[in-house]
């Protein structure tokens, strides 16, 4: 059960990952070593699943990102098993979800070129036996970043 200081202090987390138990205190008007232990209990309970650091994209090369919509042509446990091997091995694929609709999956990728966007569709996503066509859409730019969940 999370009370208003869990979730001011997972807020205050989402903006500055980089927060020291001294600044969550001063923050929440905890001492450090209160804010530290309520940290550690959103950690050890599952709230907070980790910290990472935001890169841009595009600085790395990275000048496509696209949604890629997949549709199978055969469902069954071993094709999305089959499937979901595949996507974990490919680092250009950032995320990806099952969804209701029309698609079975969505895909967020990013890439250097539309080249490789290509290469990435025809050779690996098509290529896969059960996928029967995909639909892909390229960013052409992004009005808001991913924000931090709603608190």
């Amino acid at each position: 059960m999370l009370d208003n200081t869990d979730i001011r202090l997972l807020a205050a987390l989402q903006k500055d990952a980089h927060l020291t138990a001294q600044d969550l205190g001063a923050t929440l008007n905890l001492s450090p070593s209160q804010a530290g232990r309520r940290r550690q209990r959103l950690e050890t309970e599952g709230y907070i699943e980790g910290y990472t650091a935001r890169l841009d994209a595009v600085k790395l090369g990275l000048n496509v990102q696209g949604f890629v919509q997949v549709h199978l042509g055969e469902h069954g446990p071993e094709n999305s098993r089959s499937f979901a091997r595949l996507l974990a091995t490919r680092a250009e694929i950032v995320s990806a979800w099952t969804m209701t609709g029309d698609a079975d999956y969505l895909l967020r990728v990013y890439c250097g070129d539309l080249p490789s966007l290509n290469r990435l569709i025809h050779e690996v996503l098509l290529a896969h036996p059960a996928v029967s066509r995909v639909h892909s859409q390229i960013v052409m730019d992004q009005l808001k970043r991913d924000a931090p969940l709603p608190t």
